[in-house]
């Protein structure tokens, strides 16, 4: 089986493009899909998005946030480049050797949430279902035209 390898970007690695990888790495691991994340900049693990993704059956606590460009520098090669920020952000992330495709996901940042936890957490969630949702179209997507 061929291996489709993924980057899921987003500016701080903090929140949306674990919840893509971590998915991803999920859903799609039987089918040869194998995602890593990062971010423009390396930032620190959204506490929320932790919990979002733990109410779900996933424990992202443990996870390092990373660099794109510590990625792109080590030339590592990917299929696809998901950037789950907007397009203003995206248009930052570097181009990659041999990829096929590049692809914008435009998500809420849920680092930019406000109001009190609940309220944060409850905006996330349907956040991380987008995600979800998305991921899941992509296998799907994917698989149809292999």
């Amino acid at each position: 089986m061929e291996t489709i390898r993924v980057l899921f970007v987003c500016v701080h690695n903090s929140a949306r493009s674990q919840m893509a990888e971590a998915y991803l790495n999920d859903f799609g691991m039987d089918q040869g899909f194998v995602a890593e994340s990062a971010g423009l900049e390396a930032g620190v693990l959204n506490p929320i998005v932790v919990e979002a993704m733990g109410l779900d059956g996933y424990d992202i606590s443990g996870n390092q946030t990373k660099s794109v460009f510590d990625f792109y520098k080590e030339g590592r090669l990917y299929q696809y480049v998901i950037t789950v920020c907007d397009q203003e952000a995206a248009q930052r992330c570097p181009i990659f050797p041999g990829l096929a495709r590049m692809i914008n996901w435009s998500f809420r940042d849920p680092s930019a949430l406000t109001g009190t936890h609940e309220e944060k957490l409850k905006a996330t969630l349907e956040i991380r279902d987008e995600i979800k949702a998305a991921v899941l179209d992509l296998i799907e997507t994917m698989n149809q035209s292999r």
